[in-house]
């Protein structure tokens, strides 16, 4: 199926590994020229068709001066993936959070989608149009526990401010959407200091019996496996196309049935 993305400018922020790699790669093989964002963009220099941007996207001016690139360079942004975010597992429980520990997961997780549509937004409404595909997370609505307490708030405010601004720019040619991931095979499950390892420190017991039993204590994914980066970015990328040309508005779940509710 043609995508219809051939040409198009995307933007995508975190891009250099994970879901947001997979994302510019999909963006990519339909076409589309991608400037990229991420702390440490070396792994997107080598993408033909991709400007890799060095970028620090949690300081205020970092998601503007990566839209400004595609600006600069391309003259119109048709495309915004936020991809940013981060999540550190509280163990501790509600009292042994403080105000910066929230304020670095909506820093991470909200702020930076929101400058990054700030900026993104001023471009398509000057040139009529464009879609935007924020990359939330299940524990938005779902929260089984505090070890993500304030990783669930940020990416819920996130969910909200998609659903609020497709109301306010569906009449202007923006369409904004989400995508809500579940267990991911990423750095964020998998690596050092993803989840696995950091449970696994706390449990003393090795990575894969830390994984089963969180994965368990949630619910259990009927799949049997995590959602792979590539299957999020294939959902990404049909969603910031013209394939999907009346659908905003919408939060799009991928989790291998972890959620039980409709």
């Amino acid at each position: 199926m043609d995508l219809e993305l051939a040409s198009k400018i995307a933007v995508v922020t975190a891009a250099s590994k994970g879901i947001g790699l997979a994302v510019v790669r999909a963006l990519v093989a339909e076409g589309a020229r991608v400037v990229a964002g991420a702390r440490d963009a070396h792994a997107l220099e080598s993408i033909p068709g991709v400007t890799a941007v060095a970028v620090d996207l949690t300081v205020p001016d970092g998601p503007g001066r990566l839209v400004q690139r595609a600006i600069d360079e391309h003259g119109r942004v048709d495309v915004l993936v936020n991809n940013m975010g981060g999540v550190r597992l509280r163990l501790d429980g509600f009292l042994a959070l403080s105000d910066e520990d929230f304020q670095w997961a909506l820093d991470a997780n909200f702020f930076t989608a929101l400058r990054a549509t700030r900026a993104a937004v001023r471009q398509m409404l000057a040139q009529g149009g464009g879609t935007i595909v924020n990359v939330g997370s299940v524990n938005a609505t779902f929260q089984p526990d505090g070890g993500t307490i304030d990783y669930g708030a940020a990416k819920a405010a996130l969910l909200n401010l998609s659903k609020s601004l497709s109301q306010e720019l569906g009449p202007r040619g923006i369409r904004i959407n989400s995508v809500s991931p579940g267990p991911v095979s990423t750095d964020l499950w998998l690596g050092d200091q993803g989840v696995a390892q950091t449970v696994a420190r706390r449990m003393g017991v090795d990575p894969d019996t830390a994984r089963a039993k969180v994965i368990a204590s949630i619910g259990g994914i009927p799949t049997g496996r995590l959602t792979t980066p590539e299957e999020v970015a294939a959902l990404v990328v049909m969603l910031a196309s013209a394939r999907a040309g009346n659908v905003t508005g919408a939060s799009f779940v991928i989790d291998g049935g972890l959620l039980k509710t409709l």
